[in-house]
């Protein structure tokens, strides 16, 4: 019998990380069922004191197969809180309603393929920032693209 230092329920932290070029688009995942939607690359921090953006590199590796550096990875020190969906409490402790999500981006010099984890992602897209806007389902989302898309200064994406 293996013992796992993470706790069965998550961390009620995460991060949402906007994946996009010097040409104003950017990435967009399909989410798995119980809903179905499109969202950019998100994960929940892990309990080991992992940094939000160790947990950037980890999600975007693993859930699209692209590897940059911690250099590459911009914090915009910048977090939602939002009221935990209700057919994802079952992952979280019963005291946890809601998650803290911190606000993070990446600029790819190009548009890539990317390989996505089939248990979390069914497809992905690459849209304009400013159309992205309408097909994310959060709101969170919705206001991180249009962080990128008013700061960001293209096309050095810095």
């Amino acid at each position: 019998m293996s013992q796992s230092s993470e706790p069965l329920y998550r961390r009620p932290e995460s991060v949402l990380l906007v994946v996009h070029t010097p040409h104003r688009q950017t990435l967009l995942l399909k989410r798995t069922p119980p809903r179905s939607f499109w969202q950019s690359v998100t994960g929940s921090m892990n309990w080991s004191g992992e940094t939000p953006v160790q947990t950037a590199l980890r999600e975007l590796r693993e859930e699209t197969g692209i590897k940059v550096g911690e250099d590459d990875i911009h914090n915009w020190q910048r977090r939602f809180r939002f009221l935990i969906p209700r057919e994802y409490r079952n992952r979280y402790r019963r005291e946890d309603r809601m998650n803290m999500e911190h606000v993070l981006s990446v600029c790819l010099p190009n548009v890539v393929s990317v390989t996505l984890q089939l248990s979390e992602h069914t497809e992905y897209q690459w849209l304009s920032i400013e159309a992205a806007q309408d097909v994310v389902w959060s709101w969170s989302n919705r206001e991180a693209l249009l962080m990128v898309s008013e700061t960001l200064s293209y096309p050095d994406c810095r």
